[in-house]
C-alpha cells in the first residue's frame, strides 16, 4: 500500500479529550438547529430515526477506518489509496469547498443575525453589517493558521460554549413549560410524513455528518489507533443530544409556524428567558455572545481539518502547485491553504450578500443548502473508499473492528450509502422527488427564489468545482510528468 509521504514540521499533541472536542466543534452546527425545528414535531422524529439508522453505521464504520489509516490528510488518503490520485483530487476539492461557503454563506449571516438582535444593531448591507463579517471570517482563518498546540483550545472553547449554550437554553425551556406549559407540543405533530422527511432528511445528514474531520490531522494524534474510535463514539452520542433537546425544547415553546432557519434558536430563546425578568435582556446577550463566539469556532474547527486534506492533496500533487501544501516550519499549519480558504470565505459572503437582493433568509436557505450538496457529494466517493480499503488491505491493523466483520462492514457501508446518495439527490434537486410521489411542493414558497435562479446557483458552484478541480490536478500533472518521464528513461545521451 503506497500513501502521501508525510509531512515535516508537525507535532503530536491531540489528545482523546482534543479530538473529541473538535468533532463536537465541528459536527454541532448551531445554524441547523433552528433550520430542522422549522420542520415541525416530526423533526424529532426523524432525528431519531437518522441518529439509528444512518449515525450508528457511520460512526462505526468511520471509527475502524480512521484508527486503521491515521495518516494526516484522513478522506484524502483514504480516497487516493482506494481510487487513485484524481478521484481523491476530486473528492478532497468539494469536502474542502463547503467549509469556506459554509463559513462565508451560513454561519457568518447566523451569526450577524443574533449580534444585531441582542448585541449591537448591524443593519442589512451596512458598513457595520460587513465590517463584523469580514472579522468574523478572517478571526476564523486566522484561528486555523496557530499552531495546532495552541489552537485546539480554540476549538474546544468553542465546543463548550455550543454545548454551556444549548444546555442552558434547554434547561431555561424546561423551566418556562413548567410555569406556562408547554403548548407547542399539542400541535407539534410528531407522525412523519413523506413530505417531512425530504425537507429534512439533507440538513440532517449534514448535521451528523463531519466525525470523521479529525483524522485530517492524523499524524498529530498522540495514538490515533485507540483514541479515535473512543472519540467518535462520545462526539456522535453528544451530538445527537445537542439536537433532539434543543430542537424538542423550541417546539415545545415556539408558537407553531414561527420557527424560522435562520433565528429560530434565539427567537425561541428571546421567548423563554421571560422567566428572568430584568435579567432576560443581559442573559440574552450573554448567550448571543456565546452564540456567535461557537458558530466562530465552529467554522474554525472545520478549517483546521478541511484546510489539512486540501493541503495535502496539493503536496501530492492533486492541486495546482505543491506549494499549496506546504506547512508552516514552525506553526506545522498549511498557512497558504488558509488564506485560500479566507479569500474563497470571503468572496463567497459578498456573493451571498447580493443574492436574493439580500433577503437573509432566503440567502441563508440557498447558500445552507450549497454547503450540503458540496459536502454530501464528497461522500460519494468517501463511503465506498472505506470498503475498498476493508477489503484490499485486510492485513493493516485494525485495533476496532465493527460488529461481524467483512460483512457487518459491507452492511453498514451500503446503508449509509444510500442515505448519502438520497441526501445529495434531494439537496441538488429539490422537489422533483416529490413530484414523483405526488406531494405538494411550492418552490419558490419553499426557497424564497425561483427554480432558476436556485439551480443555477447549485448546479453552477458544483460544475465551477468539478472545473476547478479538474485544473487543479491536471496542471500538476502536466508539470511533474516530464521528470516522471526522464526519472523512468534516464538522462538524455
Amino acid at each position: 500500500m503506497s500513501v502521501p509521504a508525510s509531512v515535516p514540521n508537525l507535532k503530536r499533541s491531540l489528545r482523546r479529550f482534543d479530538i473529541m472536542a473538535i468533532g463536537v466543534a465541528a459536527v454541532i452546527s448551531f445554524d441547523v438547529i433552528g433550520q430542522i425545528a422549522s420542520g415541525g414535531g416530526q423533526a424529532v422524529t426523524w432525528i431519531a430515526v437518522i441518529a439509528v439508522a444512518f449515525l450508528l453505521p457511520y460512526a462505526l464504520i468511520f471509527a475502524e477506518t480512521g484508527a486503521a489509516f491515521p495518516q494526516e490528510g484522513g478522506p484524502y488518503v483514504w480516497v487516493e489509496v482506494a481510487f487513485g490520485r484524481l478521484a481523491a483530487a476530486l473528492t478532497t476539492m468539494f469536502y474542502w469547498v463547503t467549509n469556506p461557503v459554509w463559513l462565508g454563506g451560513s454561519l457568518v449571516f447566523v451569526a450577524a443575525e443574533a449580534w444585531d438582535g441582542f448585541v449591537f444593531p448591524l443593519g442589512s448591507g451596512t458598513v457595520a453589517d460587513y465590517a463584523f463579517k469580514l472579522v468574523f471570517i478572517w478571526a476564523a482563518i486566522l484561528t486555523a493558521v496557530v499552531s495546532l498546540r495552541r489552537g485546539k483550545w480554540i476549538t474546544t472553547t468553542g465546543a463548550g460554549a455550543k454545548v454551556l449554550a444549548l444546555a442552558f437554553f434547554t434547561g431555561t425551556a424546561v423551566a418556562y413549560g413548567v410555569q406556562h406549559g408547554f403548548q407547542g407540543l399539542s400541535g407539534a405533530g410528531f407522525a412523519p410524513s413523506g413530505a417531512g422527511f425530504l425537507a429534512l432528511v439533507p440538513v440532517l445528514l449534514f448535521a451528523f455528518v463531519g466525525f470523521e474531520a479529525p483524522n485530517a490531522a492524523g499524524d498529530e494524534m498522540l495514538d490515533a489507533q485507540h483514541d479515535v474510535p473512543v472519540a467518535i463514539g462520545v462526539s456522535g452520542a453528544i451530538a445527537t443530544c445537542c439536537y433532539l433537546l434543543p430542537v424538542l425544547a423550541i417546539l415545545s415553546v415556539a408558537p407553531g409556524g414561527q420557527v424560522t432557519g435562520v433565528g429560530g434558536f434565539m427567537d425561541a430563546a428571546r421567548l423563554v428567558f421571560g422567566i428572568y425578568g430584568g435579567w432576560r435582556d443581559p442573559l440574552l446577550t450573554f448567550v448571543a455572545v456565546l452564540f456567535a463566539v461557537a458558530l466562530l469556532t465552529q467554522g474554525s474547527a472545520w478549517m483546521i481539518v478541511a484546510d489539512r486534506m486540501q493541503a495535502m492533496a496539493a503536496a501530492d500533487g492533486g492541486f495546482f502547485t505543491r506549494g499549496l501544501g506546504a506547512f508552516h516550519p514552525r506553526l506545522g499549519t498549511p498557512v497558504r491553504m488558509n488564506l485560500v480558504s479566507g479569500v474563497t470565505a470571503t468572496a463567497f459572503m459578498v456573493a451571498a450578500m447580493h443574492l436574493a437582493s439580500g433577503d437573509t433568509s432566503s440567502v441563508f436557505g440557498v447558500v445552507l443548502s450549497v454547503a450540503i450538496t458540496t459536502l454530501l457529494l464528497s461522500y460519494l466517493a468517501v463511503i465506498p473508499s472505506l470498503l475498498v480499503l476493508r477489503l484490499r488491505h485486510r492485513s493493516v491493523p485494525r485495533p476496532y473492528q465493527v460488529p461481524f466483520g467483512t460483512r457487518g462492514f459491507t452492511v453498514a457501508v451500503v446503508l449509509v450509502y444510500a442515505w448519502i446518495l438520497l441526501g445529495s439527490w434531494v439537496a441538488l434537486f429539490p422537489g422533483t422527488l416529490e413530484e414523483l410521489f405526488g406531494i405538494p411542493y411550492d418552490f419558490r414558497a419553499t426557497w424564497s427564489v425561483s427554480r432558476l435562479a436556485f439551480e443555477t446557483f447549485t448546479l453552477g458552484t458544483v460544475v465551477l468545482l468539478l472545473a476547478v478541480a479538474a485544473a487543479g490536478y491536471m496542471t500538476q500533472r502536466m508539470r511533474t510528468q516530464p521528470q516522471d518521464d526522464e526519472r523512468e528513461t534516464g538522462p538524455a545521451r
